[in-house]
C-alpha cells in the first residue's frame, strides 16, 4: 500500500527546492519538486518517500489530521496501516538541531 503522511511545512529552502516538515512532532526534510501545487509555511502536505506529493487544501487539514491522529493513538502494534504511516515519517532526511538537514 502506499500512503501519503500529512505535515506542516516549517520553513523552506532559499532555492525552494526542500522544506522542512512536522509530522506530528516528528521533523523532516522534504523534497518539494514534484508537488501539485506551490506550497508556503504553514501549508499541510502530503509525504511520500521523502517527497511532498500534494498540497492539503486548508478545508481539508483538520479532518486529515484527525483521521492519522487516530491511525496512530489506536495501533496496538501489527497494524498495517499504522506501521506504514510510521514508515513514512520516517522518509526523508532527519532535520538536525543547526537545520542543516544533514544527518
Amino acid at each position: 500500500m502506499c500512503l501519503g503522511v500529512p505535515g506542516k511545512v516549517l520553513t523552506i529552502s532559499d532555492d525552494g527546492l526542500s522544506a522542512q516538515v512536522d509530522f506530528f512532532g516528528v521533523t523532516k526534510e522534504l523534497r518539494l519538486d514534484i508537488v501539485d501545487v506551490p506550497v508556503v509555511v504553514g501549508d499541510y502536505v502530503l509525504n511520500h518517500v521523502g517527497f511532498a506529493i500534494r498540497r492539503i487544501p486548508p478545508e481539508e487539514v483538520g479532518e486529515t489530521l484527525a483521521l492519522f491522529d487516530q491511525i496512530l493513538k489506536e495501533d496496538a502494534g501489527g497494524d498495517l496501516m499504522a506501521e506504514d504511516v510510521r514508515g513514512e515519517m520516517a522518509a526523508g532526511k532527519p532535520v538536525t538541531p543547526s537545520g542543516s538537514g544533514r544527518g
